[in-house]
């Protein structure tokens, strides 16, 4: 165990350092950078545990580890070493042990193991066969909840030679997952003490999110128990006496999303997040916070009133309010409802995001926070202001000189306000440089006052760097963010040369020096704009697609494709309209580099290997770099500083001739 004592004075050196010791940041810096995560209060609110996950360059991966920190700061202490990964920290509910997830000494993927938090080598409580993806410690502390994917091949090792992959399932392929065969994710029940394992569920459904009633007799847990699953985003929360063969009851019957539930510390409520439509599948949609008894009677909608996404809703110890998390225009703040009255108080709001929320009956509050200059930390929460506890990242932040970001707003063609982030190498005010016009994925989500090494790094190499959130993205409500329905690629690139326009009027972006780029829907969205202006100078679309007639069937997607789009043999002309990148290829003149991973099922590399064969027929400069083995997110380390340091050169190449 090692034990770290953070004095004033440690601090004090730490967060002084000279600026001229200062380097801008480099693709490979992001090797420093650790990602601080799943902050757990001990009982008593003293220790918060969490996890670390930092990179291990000569295995080429991130290993995670467990940590605590004590609550007034002054101590830390890393639990857990070595080279296999723990995660998932919880608090054996008499706060004498440690549970994490580890899959050290299997053969048969991660394990519970329990470790004594004041000291001693950690030991495994289980041995079981099948994906462990989640658990959650009965608040007496005799019983453990399990979530346990059906084992591949009924657990057996598999055959040399594997078997077919018989595919009968309307949604068959999933990023990661691979192929979508009949396998289903469970409830079990472990007896800490004789270890006794039950069955809770069983059958063709999938069973997760579970929590504990407080009397430690009854299980919430979220399931679509609709007839057929994979056509639609149906899912309903139910419970069960936490008990082998009991029957389970349903709460829900909203025929859109409900999900996240959690009991008030008293047992009388199960709070939980609802989806705003009905619809089989909706992408442009927002969560809304909702109440109802333990038997699922007096719903009640919270926060329809915002019109904004909530999340991370928090039960107090009184069992009258709770906390949560807005998410709005670039932030996520802090709000409190009352709910009996149904009062909304904001409790913490700035240029800044917060991520997570934990508590328990001792009453302090430990926030996840980030900020442009500073990737997420753990903080405590005290009267609506925050104390920051962990210094993770302050070691490489010493080293390191960061891009100047600041909010601006533009107006788009037709008359829509839109707002977005612009990054500079430093804050000095009517300085023109070369134009990065860096786009977010989802569509739903939104580019915000967080740490974004991508943009970061873009800056600190000479550029300014744009970060827009255009029509579709969240955190605007719910007609913005639905605004693009069917309609890809036309608002959302006039919200995108709006953007640049305006940076080019403030005298930012310098207008014969332009680029743009963007991973997922921002590959897609780079693909659009590049097709229908040429005014970009390079380009690098990552994970994107422009022929989406012929991404039916090769992705992840068959349910939004029907309901958003129709059938392609029955709207081929919408299909056909909305391909227009790859069909107007000819007016595409910007040098593209092009970016997939090999196991993408997302956006499959049939989409960008489309594009690349299309410019390259017609001498437009172009590159396609594939990484493999890797899916829609890149994991593996060298390959994230790979496309950082390929993002820079192309760049390079031809906006700084």
């Amino acid at each position: 165990m090692k034990r770290v004592l953070l004095s004033a004075f440690t601090l004090s050196v730490a967060l002084n350092l000279s600026a001229q010791e200062k380097k801008p940041l480099k693709p490979a810096d992001v090797y420093r950078i650790p990602t601080v995560s799943d902050a757990q209060l001990s009982p008593d609110g003293k220790w918060v545990a969490y996890s670390v996950s930092e990179v291990d360059t000569a295995k080429d991966k991130r290993v995670s580890h467990i940590w605590m920190q004590s609550f007034d700061g002054k101590e830390s202490l890393e639990l857990t070493h070595g080279d296999e990964a723990a995660s998932s920290p919880r608090w054996s509910p008499d706060g004498k042990y440690l549970s994490f997830l580890s899959s050290r000494d299997s053969k048969t993927g991660a394990q519970i193991w329990l470790i004594d938090r004041r000291g001693g080598e950690g030991a495994k409580l289980t041995n079981i066969k099948g994906d462990l993806s989640e658990y959650a410690w009965s608040p007496d502390g005799k019983r453990i909840v399990m979530v346990i994917g059906d084992p591949e091949n009924k657990g057996k090792e598999e055959p040399k030679t594997p078997k077919p992959i018989v595919i009968d399932r309307y949604h068959f392929k999933q990023d990661i997952e691979g192929y979508l065969q009949h396998l289903h994710d469970h409830l079990y029940l472990l007896d800490v003490a004789t270890k006794k394992l039950d069955t809770l569920t069983r059958g063709d459904k999938d069973e997760r999110t579970p929590v504990w009633s407080p009397d430690s007799k009854t299980i919430a847990f979220v399931s679509n128990r609709s007839i057929e699953p994979d056509k639609n985003q149906n899912t309903d929360i139910f419970t069960i006496d936490a008990r082998a063969g009991a029957s389970m009851l349903q709460l829900t019957t909203w025929k859109g999303r409900d999900g996240s539930p959690q009991w008030s510390p008293d047992g009388r409520y199960i709070s939980y997040l609802r989806s705003t439509s009905d619809a089989d599948y909706m992408m442009y949609d927002q969560n809304i916070l909702c109440v109802m008894d333990a038997v699922g009677e007096n719903n009640k909608q919270l926060t329809t009133s915002l019109d904004r996404p909530v999340g991370s809703a928090t039960w107090a110890k009184d069992s009258r309010n709770m906390l949560f998390i807005v998410t709005d225009d670039r932030t996520r703040y802090l709000a409190n409802i009352n709910v009996a009255n149904g009062k909304i108080t904001t409790i913490n709001k700035g240029d800044y995001v917060f991520n997570d929320i934990n508590t328990n009956s001792s009453g302090n509050w430990v926030v996840q926070k980030t900020d442009p200059y500073t990737p997420a930390e753990l903080y405590a929460l005290e009267d609506k202001k925050v104390r920051r506890l962990t210094f993770h990242h302050q070691n490489w932040l010493n080293t390191v000189q960061l891009a100047y970001a600041k909010g601006f707003e533009s107006t788009s063609s037709d008359g829509t306000k839109v707002s977005g982030i612009v990054y500079t190498p430093d804050s000095v005010q009517n300085k023109k440089y070369p134009l990065i016009l860096f786009i977010h994925g989802g569509p739903v989500g939104q580019d915000e006052f967080g740490f974004d090494a991508t943009r970061q790094t873009l800056a600190a190499a000479g550029y300014a760097v744009a970060a827009v959130n255009y029509r579709g993205s969240n955190g605007r409500g719910l007609d913005y963010c639905k605004a693009i329905y069917a309609d890809w690629g036309n608002k959302e690139v006039k919200d995108l040369l709006g953007a640049v326009d305006q940076l080019e009027k403030l005298g930012i972006a310098d207008p014969n020096k332009l680029g743009i780029g963007g991973w997922s829907y921002g590959g897609i969205l780079t693909d659009y704009t590049i097709a229908s202006d040429t005014r970009f100078k390079a380009a690098a679309s990552g994970a994107g697609s422009a022929l989406q007639l012929s991404v039916y069937g090769s992705d992840q997607y068959v349910l939004q494709y029907e309901n958003e789009l129709g059938a392609p043999w029955k709207t081929a002309d919408k299909w056909i309209q909305l391909s227009y990148p790859f069909f107007h290829a000819d007016k595409i003149k910007t040098p593209v580099l092009f970016m997939s991973g090999l196991k993408d099922f997302n956006v499959p590399t049939i989409g960008s290997e489309q594009m690349y064969e299309a410019l390259r027929s017609q001498n437009i400069p172009t590159e396609l770099i594939l990484y493999p083995n890797q899916f829609h997110g890149l994991t593996k380390p060298s390959y994230q500083v790979d496309r950082l340091q390929r993002y820079v050169e192309w760049y390079d190449k031809y906006l700084k001739k």
